[in-house]
This record gives structure tokens, C-alpha cells and sequence, in this order.
């Protein structure tokens, strides 16, 4: 009589040598273990599942000749100046003339001093105290918008940008040029005022409110030479 055991003996000997048992196998849906039909090596067009490739309208361009981008101008700076100086000078003069000259008979001769010898006798005394303290916050923030005018041959790029605003009797005229490098460039064609190389901003303002502080003639005349 063949008890459990051996009847499970005789079921593994059966299933080993029936065809096809003995070696399972599995559906994998991994993209590592499958070969790669591009030379490229893996990318995300030929590893992914929901990729989808842009449409041409839709791809970002390479920046080219009179193409438009936008400058982000976010200036600051801080500086502080002190100077303290003080000069003293004295000085003292003590001058004789003991001889001098005459001519006689068409000879030079000792001239006698009747009145005595000429003394020159002098005390200067000067002193100047400069103290001058200096301290200067400058901040310059706004958009502008800059034409590409030039690409270098490698591959940067010379921007320009003007920028003109009216308002009744006031008026501001901003202008911009420099140079910068492609990669400083975002996706979205900005890029900071930090990264342009040669920043040159030209700020000018017209109108009553420059006219209330603006120095005139006479004090520009004077600030440049300071006569005193």
C-alpha cells in the first residue's frame, strides 16, 4: 500500500519529465531588460510610455538676429565714505639787509645804510581741518525689452534695448546695451541684468519734478570749480 509520502514522490518524478516543466517563465514589462532599437542609448522618447514629442510651433527656437528678449535690471549698491584730515603749519621769517650796492665814478661800491640795515621780519601760521562723510543707497529696478544687434563668433550675444515713457509733461528715456551669453538665457527669453557683461544703462528724466530739483547753471559752475 503507498502511503502520502510516496504518492508525492511519484508526482514529482511524473512532472519532471513531462515536456515543457521544469522551467517556469514570466511576462517582464521592464524597459532595462529590453535591447534598445536606437544607437543613442536610452533617451526619453524611447524609454518612456506618455512621452510625446512637441509640435514644431511649440519647440523652443535658437535665439537668431533681431530676436527679442527681456532684461530683468535689478541694480543695488551701498557705499560709504569718511575722510577726516587736519593740517597745521607755522612758519617764521626774519630777513637783514646788511650791504648793498652803488655805482660811483662808474665803479661798484659798498652803499652806506644811513637809516640802518632793512629788516623783514614775518610769522604765518595756517591750519586746515577737512572732515566729510559720504554715504550713497542707489536702486535701479525695471523690464526692458532688447534686440539681439550682434552675435559674436562664439556665440554670444550684443543686445540693445530703448525704452520711452510720456506722461504728460514728464518724460523718461531708458536705454540699455551689453553683452551675454546664450546659456544665461532662460527658457522663457529673460534674463537677469547680473549676467550681461558691459551693462550700460543710460536713465534720463524730463519734466516739471527733474525741473524742482535739478541744479542750475550757476550752481553746476560752482560745485565743478569750488572757488572757496
Amino acid at each position: 500500500m503507498i502511503n502520502q509520502n510516496q504518492t508525492r514522490v511519484l508526482l514529482a518524478v511524473l512532472l519532471a519529465f513531462l515536456p515543457g516543466v521544469g522551467t517556469t517563465s514570466a511576462q517582464d514589462g521592464s524597459l532595462f531588460l529590453q535591447p534598445l532599437q536606437s544607437k543613442e542609448g536610452m533617451t526619453l522618447a524611447n524609454s518612456s510610455f506618455i512621452y510625446r514629442q512637441l509640435p514644431p510651433e511649440a519647440r523652443p527656437r535658437e535665439l537668431q538676429l533681431h530676436d527679442i528678449i527681456t532684461v530683468l535690471v535689478d541694480f543695488r549698491s551701498n557705499f560709504l565714505s569718511e575722510a577726516d584730515a587736519e593740517n597745521r603749519k607755522t612758519a617764521t621769517l626774519q630777513a637783514v639787509l646788511a650791504d648793498w650796492l652803488q655805482i660811483e665814478g662808474g665803479s661798484l661800491k659798498p652803499a652806506v645804510q644811513a637809516d640802518g640795515d632793512p629788516k623783514v621780519t614775518g610769522t604765518l601760521n595756517s591750519q586746515t581741518r577737512v572732515q566729510s562723510n559720504v554715504e550713497l543707497n542707489d536702486s535701479l529696478t525695471f523690464r526692458i525689452a532688447a534686440e539681439i544687434v550682434d552675435i559674436r563668433p562664439n556665440g554670444n550675444l550684443v543686445i540693445e534695448g530703448h525704452l520711452t515713457i510720456r506722461n504728460n509733461e514728464e518724460r523718461w528715456r531708458i536705454s540699455l546695451t551689453g553683452e551675454v551669453r546664450r546659456e544665461a538665457i532662460q527658457a522663457d527669453r529673460t534674463v537677469s541684468s547680473d549676467s550681461v557683461l558691459g551693462l550700460d544703462i543710460d536713465k534720463n528724466e524730463l519734466g516739471q519734478v527733474r525741473d524742482g530739483y535739478a541744479r542750475g547753471w550757476l550752481g553746476r559752475f560752482y560745485d565743478r570749480y569750488k572757488p572757496f
